[in-house]
């Protein structure tokens, strides 16, 4: 029997134990590379996934890495530019850092 006869052993009356049984050996071969193809799919759209993740982590991160070093050149800047203002600044946010602190 082929596959394509499928349709026509259930139209035919005389169906036969094998008959039905090689039909089910088909549908049991197709459904495990069915199974064997979206296991294989799934693997691969997870490690694509994997892939354009660490992509992303590692271009914030050159980012996060840019903006630091941005806002350290600022205020080397505004100290060189403005020392006092730069010195109350930090008594100042010293200050309230340790009035937070000490009231826990």
């Amino acid at each position: 029997m082929t596959k394509s006869s499928g349709l026509n052993i259930i139209k035919d009356k005389n169906v036969t134990v094998e008959d039905l049984s090689a039909q089910i050996e088909t549908l049991k071969n197709d459904l495990s590379a069915l199974t064997s193809t979206l296991s294989e799919y799934g693997v691969g759209k997870a490690a694509q996934a994997k892939e354009t993740a660490q992509d992303r982590a590692e271009a914030l991160k050159s980012a996060a890495s840019d903006k630091a070093l941005e806002a350290q050149l600022h205020t080397e800047e505004f100290v060189k530019t403005q020392p006092a203002t730069a010195l109350g600044l930090a008594a100042g946010l010293g200050f309230l850092v340790g009035l937070v602190t000490a009231r826990r």
